[in-house]
């Protein structure tokens, strides 16, 4: 196992999203790689790569941001947790405004411990996997 201190790298959002159980990658909002639980037709998106769009710009260069990733928060409460600490790179923008989930640039995961990555991931996994899914993975 790799050490959960470093800092997180964009391989990372794979690699913790395909260990979680009856995970998939498949597509959503047309053609964009989504995690998704559990695997089949029935599966919710909890991990998304967006595409560039005006919605999402550098707002030093104007320049729309080509690494963005789409990560499902519990509840609002969770969501605007993440994006108030100033210690994460996480932030939202008006077209996610009343969607529970945060965006992070695949560029900054280093600021953060791949421990805290698995975290977030974790919980996204678990806002849209099954209830059963979810008990048998925490032990519950």
């Amino acid at each position: 196992m790799s050490d959960p201190d470093r800092p997180a790298s964009p391989e990372d959002v794979d690699e913790i999203c395909a260990s979680l159980p009856g995970t998939e990658l498949g597509t959503s909002w047309g053609d964009r790689p989504t995690w998704k639980v559990p695997r089949g037709d029935k599966g919710k998106g909890f991990v998304l790569y967006r595409a560039p769009h005006k919605t999402a710009v550098d707002p030093t260069t104007g320049e729309m941001y080509d690494d963005l990733v789409v990560i499902v928060t519990p509840t609002e409460a969770d969501k605007h947790a993440l994006v108030e600490d100033d210690a994460t790179p996480f932030f939202t923008i008006d077209h996610f405004t009343g969607f529970n989930a945060v965006l992070v640039r695949q560029s900054r995961l280093d600021e953060l411990s791949r421990q805290e990555l698995v975290e977030v991931i974790t919980e996204a996994w678990a806002a849209k996997a099954p209830k059963k899914l979810v008990r048998e993975h925490f032990g519950d």
